[in-house]
């Protein structure tokens, strides 16, 4: 219990001197995640598996990676739609220590995700379930990022501007859609799609972080 209480700590004294908004976006360190879980409702499913990888100086750095797959004690058939067998499950970590780990592995990043608000109520309620803590990083969502940096002028006679699913994504960007549906592949496959997306917003003179959240 001390090792996680002072993993609390560091975690929380992160963010006493975090990024500024005027960070330029290629002096941050984003993170980019994605979750596998038993279902959607976060009182009832759990966390199978917890994909990551960062994003820094406009590269991903494939050095910087967290992964996590989590004990599931009973067996569930949505942990087969993930590629994970029930052994592996079995094997994985308690919640409590994953929790512990992605908090010392995240810091004070800024989190992205395609549709990120679902991984993290799914983090935080294992969160207040152990710790009564809640994540304190700013996040990012890759679809509503897009919508933002296609957002149509008032009056156009264009179409509304799609719903972009990953998979949509990756087919605009020419990101070829390898290892779908696993936490660290969605990450990875989400990281190429936000450095694209970087781009964009900075020929649109959105290059610091403050302009990139707006």
């Amino acid at each position: 219990m001390k090792q996680f209480d002072r993993i609390m700590a560091l975690y929380q004294a992160d963010f006493d001197a975090t990024w500024a908004d005027t960070a330029p976006v290629d002096a941050v360190r984003f993170v980019v995640l994605d979750c596998e879980s038993t279902g959607l409702d976060p009182r009832r499913h759990r966390l199978v598996s917890i994909g990551a990888v960062a994003v820094s100086e406009a590269q991903i750095d494939l050095g910087d990676t967290f992964e996590a797959l989590l004990r599931i004690r009973h067996n569930n058939e949505a942990t087969l739609v993930h590629g994970i067998t029930r052994d592996q499950s079995r094997d994985g970590l308690d919640e409590p220590e994953a929790m512990a780990a992605l908090l010392a592995y995240l810091r004070d990043a800024v989190l992205v995700g395609h549709h990120v608000g679902y991984d993290l109520m799914m983090i935080d309620a294992a969160l207040g379930r152990h710790f009564g803590l809640q994540l304190r990083n700013r996040h990012i969502d890759t679809a509503a990022l897009m919508a933002s940096l296609e957002r149509r002028p008032a009056g156009s006679d264009q179409q509304p501007a799609p719903q972009w699913s990953l998979d949509a994504l990756c087919e605009r960007f020419g990101v070829l859609p390898y290892d779908r549906h696993t936490a660290p592949g969605d990450a990875f496959l989400t990281a190429q799609v936000f450095l694209r997306l970087l781009r964009l917003a900075v020929r649109q003179d959105r290059g610091t972080l403050e302009s990139l959240m707006a």
